[in-house]
């Protein structure tokens, strides 16, 4: 009891620890690899175009209707609420895949399970709201180390118990059941923020404040003078005494919102890095949905063995081993960052034309290692610059814009490439199409990667000075 009321009595060690746990539970997703397999097997008896054309597709739709309404919800009700949800929709999600039949039911399913993905941003936003920013990089670190070992375990418990243990797939639908519904049970242990960072957001404010003064940005961010700071301070104090849902605090928040926004957007490199992330991601998601049934394609689950859980433990192991190497790799990343997006961006299309184009299952299953492995080393780059240059608070607005730009592109390529209303193309023909689109960014980044290099050798000074210019362009278009 002792060390318990320790742990509870700790500004920051206790919500981690909660939520890491949360974040190993909801992420021990025993059955998610073999989603495919159940779907169109004997329990759900759905074909396989079906579940191509028609019900994955509904579940980016309505991701896409839900992101940037649960984005602002999340923090106007501080967080916790919206884990809360996350937990019980998790365990609505194998409730519907265990003892509801029927297609209206999977249909209804891929909107739930949107709601379960649009809700991952409060996951990663609540801690930022709660604990002192000297702790952020650890906790941040301890979260993502939970999310990776439940899911790496969650599928490999998974692969054990279907080819050694022949477990049936409702069984490993419903031992899932029971983990989601221990992560939902666990939410309710987290404490309630007493603020957040946008909605009534003091420290938000503050921050932003600090920032105006030469924070994250250092000397080249935005100078407010004293008449400004003590505007800015008095319209704190207002609003802070104003009503929760007030006019003032709709309106504080609104402006908090757009100095985040500026000043995520103020640099030209951060756009590039920016854009990188929408774009890959999109492609990316396209990937890893529709990968079981491209694997189903090559290998029918139904005669055939399949290692798909196997297959997604590596690719956890390999790609945070590719992650972590970047702490660790002396590279000027302002100066061959963009070069390395391109080159691994080849190295992505690659893999993704392998998959598309080999009859092996084992050729297939390692194109797909590579690929999602050069994904997440260059997804933690990205996420390492953006973030070493921003404010915590721009960084999650800066996350949601760039998740809701790829999931529009997403969505754009899922109506018109696989959604049955339009071309509704077959899975191989998807794979050549989604390795085309790799090789459009690879090439774009290489061509931009090699003039960033190649200026910087001439010109080492030239890098900064560009982004210092952009910064102040903004503050002029904003004074003037």
């Amino acid at each position: 009891m002792g060390c318990w009321a320790k742990l509870r009595s700790s500004t920051w060690a206790y919500p981690t620890a909660v939520l890491s746990l949360y974040g190993f539970f909801a992420n021990c997703r025993v059955a998610e690899p073999f989603l495919t397999p159940y779907l169109i097997g004997p329990h759900k008896n759905i074909s396989e175009e079906v579940v191509t054309n028609y019900l994955f597709p509904i579940w980016t739709y309505s991701y896409l209707a839900f992101l940037f309404p649960v984005f602002l919800l999340t923090d106007f009700l501080r967080h916790k609420p919206l884990i809360v949800v996350q937990g019980l929709f998790l365990v609505t999600n194998y409730i519907l895949l265990c003892f509801v039949p029927g297609l209206p039911a999977m249909i209804f399913l891929q909107v739930n399970y949107a709601v379960v993905t649009s809700t991952e941003v409060a996951y990663f936003s609540y801690i930022y709201s709660l604990i002192p920013v000297e702790n952020y990089q650890r906790a941040t670190g301890y979260l993502r180390s939970a999310m990776l070992a439940g899911y790496t375990f969650g599928a490999s418990l998974g692969q054990v118990l279907i080819s050694l243990a022949g477990v049936d797939y409702f069984y490993i639908n419903a031992i899932t059941l029971g983990t989601v519904s221990m992560a939902f049970l666990i939410s309710f242990w987290l404490p309630m923020p007493q603020r957040s960072l946008f909605f009534k957001g003091k420290k938000a404010a503050g921050v932003g404040l600090q920032s105006q003064q030469g924070g994250p940005l250092g000397a080249d961010g935005p100078v407010m003078d004293k008449d400004d700071v003590g505007s800015v301070k008095e319209k704190m104090e207002h609003n802070g005494s104003a009503g929760w849902c007030s006019r003032e605090n709709a309106a504080s928040a609104g402006h908090l919102l757009w100095q985040s926004f500026r000043e995520s957007y103020s640099s030209r490199n951060l756009i590039y890095w920016s854009l990188w992330w929408a774009l890959a991601t999109a492609g990316y998601v396209q990937v890893f949905n529709y990968i079981q049934l491209m694997w189903d394609h090559i290998e029918p689950s139904a005669t055939s063995s399949i290692y798909n859980g196997g297959v997604e433990a590596a690719c956890s192991l390999v790609g945070a081993a590719a992650a972590f190497s970047v702490g660790h790799i002396k590279v000027t990343w302002a100066v061959w960052g963009e070069l390395a997006l391109g080159l691994f961006s080849a190295v992505g299309t690659g893999a993704v034309f392998l998959m598309a184009l080999t009859s092996s299952i084992w050729a297939c299953y390692a194109g797909y290692v590579i690929f999602k492995s050069c994904y997440m080393l260059l997804i933690t780059i990205t996420t390492f610059q953006i973030a070493s240059n921003l404010s915590m608070e721009c960084y999650a607005l800066t996350f949601g814009i760039n998740t809701f730009v790829a999931l529009l592109l997403q969505t754009i390529i899922t109506v018109i490439v696989v959604d049955e209303a339009a071309l509704g193309l077959d899975i191989v023909t998807q794979f050549i199409i989604y390795g085309s689109y790799y090789a459009i960014i690879s090439v774009l980044f290489l061509i931009r990667g090699t003039y960033t290099a190649c200026v910087n050798q001439h010109n080492p000074e030239h890098t900064g000075t560009k982004d210092r210019e952009s910064r102040v362009e903004v503050i002029c278009a904003e004074r003037f």
